[in-house]
């Protein structure tokens, strides 16, 4: 996915590449776009933040991002 850190909308939208593109309002700094990027997925698919994980690319604006949709998964 990639990320649009300090946008005036947030939200999410695919392109017509596949990419997935979050817009969140947080800065890239200290972590707390990641932490918006996560909260927002997390809204998204219905899940708590807590299942929502940076995987790869936790400094980049291209990050790998894993939701576990069940406790076991």
């Amino acid at each position: 996915m990639r990320v649009v850190p300090r946008a005036r909308r947030p939200g999410l939208e695919r392109r017509a590449d596949g990419v997935l593109v979050a817009r969140v309002a947080a800065p890239p700094v200290d972590g707390k776009a990641n932490a918006a990027v996560c909260a927002l997925i997390a809204e998204a698919y219905g899940v708590p933040k807590s299942r929502v994980t940076v995987v790869r690319g936790a400094r980049s604006r291209e990050k790998v991002v894993r939701v576990v949709r069940d406790p076991a998964g």
